[in-house]
């Protein structure tokens, strides 16, 4: 067993570090106080380097040298990007976080956070969901390509825990609203896209063609920012951890948005029900408040028309 033990200061690399959850990070670590004394924090995005790319992930951790880091890079999409390119999902994001974490191990990395997502948990399973249940089954078929792909870190984190004791972890948010998410109405996330599709509409019925009942709880991008950064302090296990809401905030799509919408009901749903429980990061953390649904939906809703021109869209 290698020692994961290092001395000197705290280098944090953040990968994917100009979405929305890197820049929730940042702006928790920057504006609300949680950068600590001696620590140097490093945001990242996909022109800094490819991490598709091993050499181009060899050379970034070259320059910066990090002793942490919070692993947010992916090749995402929305539903029917995923439904028409699975195997490039698969493949592309195989490859990252094999780049990733091995280049990781190899530079003497003390702790990796990498971000997996609720998607990847089976789709015939019983609700709530929890950490135990990732590898229960297959993932809903639409994304079958980005699921696997994740649930493979959780493989490796034990791998390179087993085999070199590496204190390699994972994360996995619910669903997350907030500000620099991508609002693309076809391959944006859901609530994202609904909110630009909503504003081009400007009151008229605007026909929406899925997710009409799907269920799930969201949580704001400030939220998800301080708890990975407790995450990366405080966490000592290898298995994952979800960070989500209450299960009694389980919200239905369709009741945010009408009456301003229609359905096409005969298109895909996608995956109806992504509710999870947050029972193991309440033994952690019984006493963390989340922001209020609708209060993180306003932040985002203000944030898009405030910053139109440069959200993407």
């Amino acid at each position: 067993m290698e020692s994961d033990t290092k001395v000197g200061p705290v280098r944090v690399l953040v990968t994917g570090g100009s979405g929305l959850l890197g820049k929730a990070i940042e702006h928790v670590v920057m504006n609300e106080g949680l950068k600590r004394e001696g620590e140097e924090w490093i945001f990242l995005s996909s022109k800094d380097a490819d991490l598709v790319d091993l050499k181009q992930t060899r050379d970034v951790f070259e320059k910066y040298r990090p002793t942490h880091v919070i692993h947010l890079a992916a090749k995402v999409g929305g539903l029917f990007q995923h439904m028409k390119e699975n195997l490039h999902f698969l493949r592309d994001n195989l490859r990252i976080n094999d780049n990733l974490l091995q280049t990781a191990h190899e530079m003497d990395v003390v702790k990796v956070v990498s971000c997996l997502s609720s998607c990847i948990f089976p789709d015939k399973t019983t609700y709530p969901i929890d950490e135990t249940m990732i590898h229960n089954g297959p993932p809903h078929d639409s994304n079958f390509g980005y699921s696997y792909a994740k649930r493979m870190i959780d493989v490796q984190n034990r791998g390179y825990f087993q085999q070199h004791g590496r204190h390699y972890t994972a994360a996995i948010p619910t669903n997350v609203v907030g500000p620099y998410d991508n609002f693309n109405i076809e391959n944006g996330h859901v609530l994202s896209a609904l909110i630009n599709r909503t504003h081009k509409a400007k009151g008229e019925i605007n026909k929406y063609d899925n997710f009409h009942t799907s269920l799930l709880i969201c949580v704001s991008y400030q939220d998800v920012g301080r708890l990975l950064v407790w995450v990366l302090r405080e966490y000592e296990e290898i298995e994952p951890i979800i960070l989500s809401g209450e299960y009694s905030a389980v919200v239905n799509i369709k009741s945010l948005l009408d009456p301003y919408h229609q359905y096409d009901t005969s298109l895909s749903d996608g995956q109806l029900r992504k509710t999870a429980s947050n029972a193991k990061l309440r033994r952690y953390r019984p006493d963390f408040n989340f922001t209020p649904v609708k209060e993180a939906i306003k932040l985002t809703c203000d944030w898009f028309l405030a910053n139109y021109d440069i959200a993407r869209k």
